[in-house]
Order: structure tokens, then C-alpha cells, then sequence
């Protein structure tokens, strides 16, 4: 894991963003947007950081799935024809995660539960003495959810129990309703984490060597670390006119088009 370079893991997030593209495209419509602005987490979550059939994940936005396959499919670990089927009937890649779910350990549906689910995990590998890193991903807007602060607290409460526990937070600040911050503030979010106890890395979420650094910082103590991932809702990218939601994408022809001309742009200067 260690090996896989910057550049490497940088052309995975490409990657990511272009299965990512050609599964919404099956319907016109869909999940995009988490996609393209947790692109860059999930490469280097599956090129990095997570040792395959050792450390747990825990997917707590089940719409999030998306990026899940497409990373998944990019390192190995899925099928990359059944990236073909996403979202259609009987697929066994859902547009919103099940329990059926391939290649992670726990995805949920209601938003606010995957932190508690996580923290089981963690405390499971405490008792068990082994070395399992218990990954749990969650959304900014987990954050207005009262059930993400209760676990956070348990879990700095039980910190000798909770050393490897890493909690990514994809902020891009969308949600259904809307903007995150225009539904219920949730900043200064840093400071709310480590006010509950835990080690807090604040990171561009875009950048893959900030937050490679951020994976792999430990506290002394052995804090749970809590990343939180800056990112755009839709990853940056040039082509997107104003008006598209972010949240829920709507894809044209000529949408799908400019955005695979400018990710395939992407993906080329990426490789040289």
C-alpha cells in the first residue's frame, strides 16, 4: 500500500470520477456529484490506507455507493463489467447501498448511524487484540444528526479502546435540501471534533498528498482521528454550468460529453 505514489493514487482519482461518469450515464440521472468530490478520498482509502481483507470500512451515506464501485473496480476488488449494471433493477450495485452491498463492511441507509456502527467495529478489535484499522466514512451533513455527536463522544470517552479508529468526512457542503450551511451550521466543525476529544486533521480534500499525511498521523495518546476532507461537490470541474445540482445530477448528452472530454484531458496530462 505504502508504494502506490502520489501520482499513481492522482490518476486513480481520474479514474474514479470517469467510471463514475459512465454509471450515472446508464440512467441520465443520479449520484454524481459524491463521486467527483470524494474522488480523491476514496483513491487513496483503497490505494493507500486500507489493507484489503484486514481493515473494516463503514459507509455511512448508502447514496455514496457510487464512488465506493468505482474505486473498488479501480484497484481490483470489483468486477469492472458489473459497472455496467449500476442502479438497474436486480444489479448488485444499487444506487443507494443495502445490505447486499459488495467489497464493504457495513453501508447504511439512514443517514447518522455509520460512526456508531464503526465504533462497534473498534471496540470489537480492542477485545480481540488484533490490528485492524476501522475506517468509517461519513457526510458533512451527518453532521446536523444527533446520533454522529453521541457516538463521538462515546468514543473519546473510551479512547484506550478507539486508537484505530479513522473517521473521513467528505465536507462539501451539499445536501438534498440545499447547502449544509444554509439548513443548520455545523462550523467550525475542527473545532467541535477536537472539543469532543478527538485528533482532528483539517484537509483540502482534493489534495492527495495532505491527505495521505492526514491517514497517517497518530496522536500520542491514540485519539480516534477524525479527517475532515475539504472538497467541491462537483470536483472542480470547468464544465459544469451554474445551474446543475449538485446533489442529484441530471446528464444530458452534452454534459456527459464535455465532462468526459475534460476528465479524459485530466487523465492524460495525469499519466505523461
Amino acid at each position: 500500500m505504502a508504494s502506490v505514489t502520489h501520482s499513481a493514487l492522482s490518476r486513480i482519482a481520474v479514474q474514479i470520477r470517469i467510471n463514475a461518469l459512465q454509471m450515472v450515464a446508464i440512467q441520465g440521472f443520479g449520484y454524481l456529484g459524491q463521486a467527483l468530490s470524494s474522488a480523491e478520498i476514496f483513491a487513496v482509502l483503497f490505494g493507500r490506507s486500507i489493507r484489503s481483507g484486514k481493515d473494516r470500512l463503514v459507509l455511512s451515506p448508502g447514496h455514496y455507493a457510487i464512488a465506493l464501485y468505482a474505486a473498488a473496480a479501480e484497484v481490483g476488488l470489483l468486477d469492472r463489467k458489473l459497472l455496467r449494471s449500476y442502479g438497474l433493477d436486480g444489479s448488485k450495485l444499487e444506487a443507494i447501498g443495502t445490505e447486499r452491498t459488495p467489497v464493504v463492511d457495513l453501508i447504511c441507509g439512514s443517514l447518522g448511524q455509520g460512526l456508531s456502527a464503526a465504533i462497534g467495529f473498534a471496540v470489537a478489535s480492542h477485545y480481540a487484540d488484533d490490528d485492524r484499522v476501522t475506517y468509517a466514512f461519513l457526510s458533512d451533513g451527518e453532521m446536523e444528526e444527533g446520533q454522529t455527536w453521541e457516538a463521538a463522544m462515546f468514543a473519546a470517552h473510551h479512547h484506550d479502546r478507539m486508537g484505530r479508529l479513522v473517521v473521513v468526512i467528505d465536507a462539501n457542503n451539499s445536501q438534498v435540501d440545499g447547502s449544509v450551511a444554509s439548513v443548520t451550521t455545523i462550523e467550525p466543525l475542527g473545532e467541535k471534533w477536537r472539543a469532543f476529544g478527538w485528533q482532528v486533521a483539517d484537509v483540502d480534500g482534493h489534495d492527495i498528498e495532505a491527505l495521505c499525511e492526514a491517514f497517517s498521523a497518530r496522536s500520542v495518546d491514540m485519539k480516534p482521528l477524525v479527517v475532515i476532507a475539504r472538497t467541491d461537490i462537483l470536483g472542480k470541474m470547468k464544465c459544469m454550468p451554474p445551474t446543475v445540482d449538485g446533489h442529484f445530477i441530471k446528464l444530458d448528452d452534452s454534459l456527459q460529453r464535455r465532462m468526459s472530454e475534460e476528465l479524459e484531458a485530466v487523465l492524460a496530462n495525469a499519466t505523461l
